[in-house]
């Protein structure tokens, strides 16, 4: 089966043509290099990944996993010659277990999607990435996305109990446990969350599920700077409250979602700061009470505990429609650097400063109770110049977490853009053991090469041969796929 065409992709299955194969070439990581991939298949079960794995392994064939295409990292982008593996079409819940608190599904279940149909069981899916509407389970598992919700409740680590993977010697292995405990053998499962598709491909997983969500109470706060806010973050942070979400908008942010929506934010706050609780009775009205507080002790301009859930609901969604709203203006570069939160007041100053100092213009939205920072670096369409600037002051960012004591992602990933962070941040030796692992996971070098380790000799150039349904020429380099099966 390996020394031929992958019989099991049916031919309206692989996609070949120049103009669709674009789509699939770059996720939302703005200036993150892409390639021309060969071919892009949508499997449709662990078979037929199988299969497409052994292929690219015996012609030596480089693979990107890709899940709905809305990673910030570059770590779907193709590489030239690459088959792009999208699992749109593996999209079934396969299990909800009421008495386990388990989910079963298929790697490209869209987030909102299983929180929908757990809601139907009295369950629910705590990791929510901004992106939950349009993101697949898959691609949360690859970046171990996060959301407003981690502040309380983790990440997507934190829930994954198991994983069905091909690996990079074409095997299908199962990983992890349903058990609620396990302690057998190391923890590969929890190795291949974050992987970013480097060390397997994900066909199957298992997540834990938590009890339907109590009514939450919402807290805002307007301050005149981010730093007045980021100190209202450390005040929340030593009160002993643990909120089930505290995030920042800035001026910038609010700017933008009115001058799409019309919401009116930006005429009462330069920076607003929602905090949220979800803690019943009593206790969640002190804790609430309390926010507000830490809010008015740090120089809020004005804060309260919303008694108008429609209203708190719109603050929330004015912070989910923060991006979008700023890429009206241009091409956003997104930051994911995380700061202890004590640390979260200075990281704020110094991305400030460094938006001065490269005249660059940045807008700040932030998990800020986890510390989780995400500067949105802005430039005007077609300014090379701004472009330049933009790409330092990305940098600075990066230098200025770790400096901080943070990490340079919290939870867009790797992939591309974050490899030189990265390196700094982790140090030869502990990078060492990266490049060990990946070795052994994926001793030819097929999956996801060239991103988050970025060893330049992982990127493999296809050799003369079959193709995933049907058949490679060269001609002077150029490469199409000819034939397949319908």
């Amino acid at each position: 089966m390996a020394n031929a065409p992958v019989d099991s992709i049916p031919a309206r299955r692989v996609l070949t043509d120049p103009a669709g194969l674009a789509r699939y070439q770059h996720d939302e990581a703005e200036w993150a290099p892409y390639g021309m991939p060969l071919a892009v298949v949508r499997p449709q079960n662990t078979d037929e990944v199988r299969d497409v794995v052994r292929h690219c392994l015996a012609h030596r064939i480089p693979l990107v996993p890709r899940g709905a295409g809305t990673g910030l990292s570059g770590g779907a982008n193709a590489v030239d010659g690459a088959i792009v593996m999208s699992f749109e079409d593996m999209n079934r819940i396969v299990d909800i277990d009421r008495a386990e608190r388990l989910a079963v599904v298929q790697p490209g279940v869209v987030n909102d999607d299983l929180r929908a149909a757990c809601a139907e069981h009295g369950l629910w899916y705590p990791p929510d990435p901004a992106s939950s509407p349009w993101s697949t389970i898959g691609g949360n598992v690859a970046t171990n996305a996060g959301g407003m919700c981690c502040v309380k409740y983790g990440v997507t680590r934190d829930y994954v109990l198991g994983l069905e993977v091909v690996n990079g010697l074409g095997e299908v292995v199962s990983l992890g446990r349903r058990t609620a405990k396990g302690v057998a053998g190391y923890d590969l499962a929890g190795l291949m969350v974050g992987s970013e598709g480097t060390l397997g491909v994900i066909t199957e997983i298992t997540v834990r599920l938590r009890p339907a969500r109590l009514q939450e109470r919402t807290v805002a706060g307007y301050f005149s700077s981010v730093v007045a806010a980021g100190e209202a973050v450390s005040a929340v942070t030593s009160s002993g409250v643990i909120p089930s979400a505290l995030e920042l908008v800035d001026r910038h942010c609010l700017a933008a979602v009115d001058a799409w929506k019309k919401m009116g934010l930006s005429a009462d706050a330069d920076v607003v700061l929602l905090g949220r609780v979800d803690t019943p009775g009593a206790e969640g009205d002190a804790e609430a009470g309390l926010i507000r507080d830490c809010f008015e002790r740090a120089g809020a301009t004005w804060a309260a505990v919303s008694t108008d859930q429609q209203e708190a609901d719109a603050l929330f969604q004015a912070r989910r429609l923060a991006y979008p709203a700023l890429e009206r203006l241009g091409p956003v570069l997104t930051e994911d650097v995380c700061v202890p939160r004590t640390a979260v007041p200075e990281m704020l100053a110094r991305i400030e400063r460094t938006a001065a100092r490269h005249d660059i213009l940045v807008a700040n939205i932030a998990h800020a109770g986890d510390g989780n920072l995400h500067p949105l670096i802005i430039t005007p369409p077609g300014d090379e110049a701004a472009r330049a600037r933009a790409e330092l002051a990305f940098e600075d960012i990066l230098d200025d977490a770790i400096a901080l004591g943070g990490t340079v992602t919290g939870e867009h990933g790797v992939g591309l853009l974050k490899m030189r962070g990265m390196n700094k941040e982790l140090g030869p030796a502990v990078l060492g053991m990266h490049h060990a692992v990946k070795a052994a996971l994926d001793p030819h070098g097929i999956l996801n090469p060239g991103k988050v380790l970025g060893a330049a000799s992982d990127l493999l150039v296809p050799p003369v041969g079959p193709v995933v349904g049907g058949t490679a020429h060269t001609d002077n380099q150029r490469v199409r796929v000819t034939g397949g099966r319908g």
